[in-house]
């Protein structure tokens, strides 16, 4: 049996194939077998980025820009097909599949790339939650921003419960989003016939295109796609032919039904700009602050403020969920690296607190509105580098067979990959060019800046142009721990001193049941269980308490119960740390084999004491087998 916490290569490995979609009978349910991935996926298109590029396109350009938000979903609805099925295809996630596809040189920018993505998408979502209880509560930003760290813990405490309590939960948070944004559209009342008229492409100006760009980034966001070609494998479902192309239906009109929520909600809020601040005169609303300090007056209710802050709580609440799962999966894709998730989840909330504690301390809490449009188009950068690979992998015969996407459906993928490299490429020369215009050492501009964007062509121009010339999607050779060994199998290990760890829970009896199983009937066994109470860290075996003498009689009992029947054993107490001293006694025991339980702790104490049996692994140089 594995050992919690040791990495299977399965992406999103606690929950992975946790749903059975296999049993359900008929057709509506089997689709609520397989809806929910695109719902934990939509909430990154409603995150308190999009709350700022929105407000900021409402209020300087009015309804104009309504057309870059359609464009935007229907971008959004195509990629997050691709990446669901790959997902369902080839059972990897997009960070796994680059892994498998890229050489190390390769990968190792890829994946600094992504992390730089999901850091931006963390501060935006950091920054909303911050604003949001500031205008609700009347709390400090700075304040706020800190308490956002705790957000880890219900993270952990939702994935320990199971999928489906946790895209119930998000669920929720959408559904407060969506009703409130309903009762602000009643409020606003906008004009209908102008709201037509931005369904008409147009660009009026170069703060257009920023914000339109900015607009694509909080819309079709990479991490997502990293996200959701993990999250479909949550299902466990038929492996036949038929039972993949269900798959891949039901999972697309999933992305459908939930992108286009999301697209309410996010026209919701450039609709609200546009009525509220663009057609009363006010067209420079960049700080979500001034936009619900202004709702009120503007559209005559005490309501409109309240509503406004209490959806862009559940906004960011929702969205920091799925980022620190992003989070997780490029880690683990791109590096095969897997940490405990609880600390992978605290390093990516981390780094966004980081810089918005920066901002606020050095620049204020006036400027995180135009920091919350920056890390949008920081997004939109990085959309590049996760769609073109993700277009290569689905397009491939050779990996997906049969499910490799079509012509008119790669013509559309590479349609707005074009879109987006083209629109980001020019924001960037643009922005070089300002820079050198106004610095007053443009070396440092010549020194810093460009040789990162060159690199960052170059490296766009390689995934981009190698899988034709090359192959660059062909199977690569494997890391050096997934190459198969020569061995010649033993008719059965002969263990002769195994040692078992106890903790006088319901899986001793697995325990041991399994430790007598695997054993010589010559073999020794050393029963141990450590005392973990405050006193026997301090006193050590020198300790006389109550607990002590219990562990010790339970001991004694599995002993003496262990001899009747026939078995050689012996039993040994430890206090204090189980890490250091499961290891020491072990070793003195002289052990050939160590047979451990599982842990069934809860929340706190697994966030405490979860990594014992991976510290003890590390530790030892005898083989273990955990029950």
């Amino acid at each position: 049996m594995l050992e919690p916490g040791v990495h299977t290569g399965k992406s999103l490995e606690e929950v992975h194939s946790s749903i059975d979609t296999t049993t359900p009978t008929g057709v509506w349910r089997r689709l609520l077998a397989f809806l929910g991935p695109a719902y934990l996926v939509s909430v990154g298109y409603m995150d308190p980025g999009n709350w700022a590029t929105d407000i900021a396109g409402g209020s300087q350009f009015g309804y104009k820009l309504v057309w870059v938000l359609l464009m935007s979903n229907l971008m959004a609805i195509l990629l997050q097909s691709l990446s669901a099925r790959l997902g369902v295809v080839r059972g990897k996630d997009l960070a796994q599949a680059s892994r498998e596809s890229y050489p190390p040189y390769i990968n190792i920018p890829l994946y600094v790339l992504a992390e730089i993505a999901i850091a931006a998408c963390d501060l935006a979502e950091v920054l909303g939650m911050a604003i949001g209880l500031q205008l609700l509560f009347g709390m400090p930003l700075l304040w706020g921003v800190s308490l956002t760290v705790l957000d880890t813990f219900l993270l952990l405490f939702l994935i320990n419960k199971g999928m489906r309590k946790m895209e119930a939960f998000v669920l929720a948070l959408v559904t407060i989003i969506g009703g409130a944004f309903i009762m602000e559209m009643f409020f606003a009342k906008p004009d209908v016939s102008e709201l037509v008229t931005g369904f008409i492409p147009s660009i009026p100006s170069s703060d257009a295109l920023y914000i339109a760009i900015g607009i694509i980034g909080a819309t079709v966001m990479p991490h997502n796609l990293y996200l959701h070609s993990s999250l479909v494998q949550s299902r466990k479902i038929d492996r036949s032919p038929q039972g993949i192309w269900r798959a891949i239906k039901y999972n697309f009109i999933d992305s459908a039904v939930a992108l286009n929520l999301a697209l309410f909600v996010n026209a919701a809020i450039l609709i609200l700009a546009a009525a509220a601040f663009y057609t009363n005169g006010i067209h420079h609303v960049t700080e979500i602050q001034d936009a619900h300090e202004f709702l009120a007056p503007l559209l005559g209710t005490k309501w409109a403020p309240i509503l406004f802050a209490v959806a862009l709580i559940a906004a960011g609440q929702s969205s920091t969920l799925t980022g620190t799962l992003a989070g997780q999966i490029v880690m683990e894709g791109y590096l095969n690296l897997r940490i405990q998730p609880w600390l992978r989840r605290m390093i990516t909330r981390l780094l966004a607190v980081g810089p918005a504690l920066f901002v606020i301390i050095y620049y204020g809490e006036d400027q995180t509105g135009e920091l919350l449009v920056l890390s949008q188009v920081v997004l939109s950068l990085q959309l590049g580098f996760a769609v073109i690979p993700l277009i290569h992998f689905v397009s491939n015969k050779d990996k997906m067979g049969e499910f490799a996407i079509g012509a008119w459906m790669k013509t559309g993928a590479w349609l707005i990959a074009s879109v987006i490299v083209i629109l980001n490429a020019k924001l960037v020369l643009d922005q070089i060019v300002e820079w050198l215009h106004e610095a007053e050492n443009p070396l440092l501009i010549w020194v810093l800046v460009v040789p990162v964007a060159v690199a960052c062509c170059l490296l766009l121009l390689y995934i981009t142009l190698q899988p034709f010339v090359t192959g660059a999607t062909a199977h690569h050779r494997p890391a050096r721990h997934q190459q198969p060994v020569s061995y010649q199998p033993e008719a059965q290990p002969a263990y002769k001193r195994i040692a078992v760890t106890l903790d006088f829970s319901d899986v001793d009896n697995t325990v041991l049941t399994n430790a007598v199983a695997i054993g010589t009937p010559a073999a020794e066994y050393l029963l141990i269980h450590i005392v973990e109470t405050a006193g026997a860290f301090v006193l050590g075996q020198d300790i006389k308490d109550m607990e002590t003498s219990s562990d010790w009689d339970n001991l004694q009992r599995y002993a003496d119960d262990l001899r009747a029947r026939g078995y050689h054993v012996r039993v040994q107490l430890g206090f204090g740390n189980p890490k250091q001293r499961i290891p020491k006694i072990v070793h003195n025991f002289e052990a050939d084999l160590l047979v451990m339980g599982s842990h069934g702790h809860k929340m706190v104490k697994d966030l405490i004491l979860g990594t014992t049996i991976d510290a003890v692994r590390h530790a030892v140089k005898v083989p273990m087998l955990i029950i």
